[in-house]
């Protein structure tokens, strides 16, 4: 039976990431970056599809886990009838290619001990060639090649790696698994205890640069290093998620690939760095975004690779059967080509809190926002697929329209803030001709709320970012009564739905998870309104779903009470700092973006 969702831990060197299971399995792993072909794919299907399992072989009473410290290094102890044992996980920083070291440390007794390792390349679809090296093993198929090198004894059984050994009380058995390419030089093994030591030295010289000290530091802390751990270090972008295919509802087909990096995520990212003391990783995000989008505004995607890369292509891999039977499974992601109008004001803002925040613009910044603008002076009333990535028609999308607002404003303050040049007056009737447009064919009277899309009669829980982005005050009747209404309409439990799922409208089967991210949104809207006791109560009860370990998932599945959707989910974590840094009075996003 597959593991939940919330059952599983993040590792890694900032450049790709595993998932390790409580029941000592490593269940997903992509070498050598993020969005590179998993060697280790049994989350998606079954142990044969890739998995690498240290346990112990007998009675397991009892299973504790924890980070390090504020660290990205892992501790799993296993309580058994023989003794106890502790499992410790990393992935150094990275210097040359990536590695995975896994720690058996006897602390009770003596404990026999189980190690399981199937290595399937390429999703779980290539059997690699197996010989042994001096130390270990070598796994080869075609470009790529697996080193493990232990003193525990190694044999073969059914094209797997496996490993019955015993460790006693005060003894260390290491185990690492190396990758590199099969053409390229064979990698040295670490000095496994100097190597843990400075991974832990690593990380908590980065968290100790985090300025926060509110109330919920111990959760902004987990979450400022889930985003790091989530950035990609040579470029600076930041994946969504380290997983693909996780559902958004078990059995469905809502399941995308996350493992690349969104425009939209640019502004909320900056916001939690720069809030929370890191304006060197909000500059490297701002380079990426910058050198990203580079080219003409028309051909803008809404999400890019690692480094950039356009081309997303989405293809569906009908050998793996998917998380808990969840098909397809897919790599790429056809949403790279969606129309999304918002993308442009996130863009626009993100730019303009660089500005302000200091971080030193390239030369070229202003010209590529100028082009935005020329671009959106013909192209803001047209419809679009919207902040959902809907696979049903295009819209006139209430919050795309605002966001298109979002850009007209930012790109005016450019101009009244830092003397910059441009069209300014007639910016200004744009953004007044956006702003009245919304209110007449945004805001339904009857409803007594603002609408999904013009002419409809359906909730939408991005409505919740209008007073956000400063596009009307909070405590304006139209969006009391917006909230009211979403309060109503779209929360369940104490979580809140993206919108009502409908194939007419997304185009896909009907059902999914709460939105974490948009129930965050709630909370920075009840804060704005000074409902602050019903605010903490839900900022609570949204960290009271984090695992064991303090990682959330994109949803909350409220009637059976577990994560849904891939995971960790960077848009999750970046909505706890920002709602943390709202609640705890600091200088926070809803109070940065002025209201009109």
């Amino acid at each position: 039976m597959a593991l939940r969702i919330e059952d599983y831990a993040l590792i890694g060197d900032c450049q790709t990431g595993a998932l390790v299971g409580k029941d000592g399995s490593i269940d997903w792993l992509c070498f050598p970056r993020f969005d590179s072909g998993a060697c280790f794919a049994s989350l998606l299907g079954k142990p044969e599809n890739g998995r690498w399992l240290i346990a112990p072989a007998g009675n397991i009473r009892a299973i504790r886990r924890r980070y390090r410290g504020d660290t990205l290094v892992l501790e799993t102890t296993f309580t058994t009838d023989e003794g106890e044992v502790q499992i410790i996980d990393w992935m150094p920083p990275r210097t040359e290619g990536p590695d995975l070291i896994r720690l058996v440390r006897g602390i009770k007794g003596k404990v026999r001990m189980r190690m399981d390792l199937t290595i399937r390349l390429d999703y779980g679809w290539v059997v690699p060639w197996v010989q042994r090296i001096d130390g270990g093993i070598r796994a080869t198929a075609g470009p790529d090649s697996l080193f493990l090198w232990t003193p525990a004894p190694l044999h073969g059984e059914n094209m797997h790696t496996v490993s019955d050994f015993t460790v006693r009380e005060g003894e260390d058995i290491p185990f690492e698994l190396a990758y590199a390419p099969t053409y390229g030089e064979i990698p040295n093994p670490h000095e496994v205890l100097p190597s843990l030591k400075h991974t832990e030295s690593w990380w908590s010289e980065w968290s100790l640069k985090c300025t926060y000290q509110g109330e919920w530091k111990e959760a902004v802390m987990r979450s400022l290093i889930a985003l790091k751990a989530m950035s990609y270090a040579p470029t600076g972008g930041i994946v969504a998620a380290v997983t693909t295919s996780l559902p958004e509802k078990i059995g469905s087909s809502r399941n995308w690939d996350y493992r690349y990096c969104w425009l939209r995520d640019a502004t909320f990212t900056l916001y939690a760095f720069l809030n929370g003391g890191y304006k060197g990783e909000a500059h490297a995000w701002r380079e990426w975004l910058v050198n990203s989008v580079a080219g003409k505004p028309s051909e803008m995607h809404i999400m890019y690779g690692l480094a950039g890369e356009r081309r997303l292509h989405e293809l569906e891999l009908d050998w793996l059967d998917g998380y808990e039977d969840s098909k397809p499974v897919r790599i790429g992601n056809q949403a790279y080509k969606q129309h999304q109008l918002d993308v442009y004001g996130e863009v626009m803002d993100s730019l303009h809190l660089a500005r302000r925040e200091g971080l030193d613009p390239t030369v070229d910044t202003w010209r590529m926002q100028l082009g935005i603008m020329e671009f959106l002076e013909r192209d803001w009333e047209k419809p679009d697929e919207g902040i959902w990535e809907v696979r049903g028609p295009q819209r006139h999308f209430t919050h795309s329209k605002v966001m298109a607002w979002v850009a007209v404003d930012r790109a005016i303050k450019g101009v009244e803030e830092f003397g910059l040049k441009g069209p300014v007056e007639r910016w200004r009737e744009m953004r007044e001709k956006i702003h009245r447009q919304v209110h007449e064919k945004g805001f339904d009277p009857d409803l007594n709320s603002f609408v999904q899309f013009y002419g409809s009669k359906d909730l939408d829980a991005s409505l919740l970012m209008l007073p956000l982005v400063g596009f009307i005050p909070a405590d304006d009747p139209r969006m009391l009564g917006t909230v009211d209404a979403i309060e109503k309409g779209l929360v369940h439990n104490g979580f809140v739905d993206r919108y009502r799922s409908s194939e007419e409208v997304d185009g896909l089967p009907t059902g999914e998870g709460s939105f974490i991210l948009c129930s965050f949104w709630l909370v920075d809207n009840l804060i704005l309104q000074g409902r602050l006791s019903e605010a903490q109560e839900m900022f609570e009860k949204l960290l009271s779903v984090r695992n064991d370990v303090g990682l959330l998932s994109e949803e909350y599945d409220t009637k059976g009470k577990r994560l849904l959707g891939n995971f960790p989910q960077a848009f999750s974590h970046v909505g706890l700092i920002n709602t943390a840094l709202n609640l705890s009075r600091a200088q926070s996003p809803a109070q940065d973006r002025p209201h009109q």
